[in-house]
């Protein structure tokens, strides 16, 4: 199965160059790698371009819809043209070894397979208190109440079978995207699987994730989940 690295990235000049050689230092798959400029005004753009000429699975293009990582992460899911994507931070908080991992849980069958910090032997290293305290509340009562099969829905990490983002309409408008695909998947019936994961907050740089900002859109699906989906 062909394998896409979807990177959303907005003013991240300072990282992306470095996320991107972690990735090809640590994948032995064979991917290709999509960074997906999102409205920058700095040189991420040019630094990509630059590392293009070095890595050739390596490409780019512009978000050409309104500003905003779920607005990015729906064009890079439209060009991809993969049976797998995998949404990466451009922050390099994630770690590209679990994709291995992802991948293999892939080829057993399974639709999504999300990279977790919350099960067993996952682990999240860093990041505001407040923001590692909702996910996991969010991710572990999601699975308790209701059986979606990760403790970490919330999380943008995860690989995604071509057929389940063909077959879902998309109306988030922020990060809550990820945590909108896996619970639509799960109230569909495809098969979703976890695999631990290890996050680390970004050193370089500011997070775009703001708490306060998008709780209200996470909490929104979050009661929709557990009350309000037609049954």
């Amino acid at each position: 199965m062909t394998i896409t690295l979807v990177i959303p990235a907005h003013n991240e000049e300072e990282v992306i160059a470095q996320t991107i050689k972690s990735i090809e230092d640590k994948l032995s798959l064979d991917y290709k790698i999509l960074v997906v400029n999102d409205h920058s005004v700095d040189n991420t753009a040019l630094v990509v371009e630059g590392l293009m000429k070095q890595y050739p699975n390596l490409m780019l293009v512009d978000n050409d819809t309104p500003k905003g990582f779920a607005n990015a992460l729906k064009k890079g899911f439209s060009v991809s043209g993969s049976d797998l994507v995998i949404p990466v931070m451009a922050d390099l908080c994630d770690d590209p070894r679990t994709i291995e991992d992802m991948y293999a849980k892939s080829l057993e069958g399974f639709d999504i397979v999300c990279g977790s910090r919350y099960m067993s032997g996952g682990t999240k290293m860093g990041g505001p208190f407040l923001q590692s305290l909702f996910s996991r509340f969010v991710g572990c009562s999601l699975k308790y109440f209701i059986g979606v099969p990760t403790f970490d829905v919330s999380n943008s990490f995860k690989c995604y079978r071509r057929n389940v983002l063909d077959s879902i309409k998309l109306e988030s408008n922020g990060f809550e995207i990820s945590m909108e695909i896996t619970l639509k998947a799960y109230f569909a019936g495809f098969r979703i699987a976890e695999t631990p994961t290890v996050w680390t907050g970004r050193s370089i740089g500011k997070s775009k994730f703001y708490l306060f900002k998008v709780a209200p859109r996470y909490i929104k699906l979050y009661l929709w989940a557990i009350f309000g989906r037609k049954r």
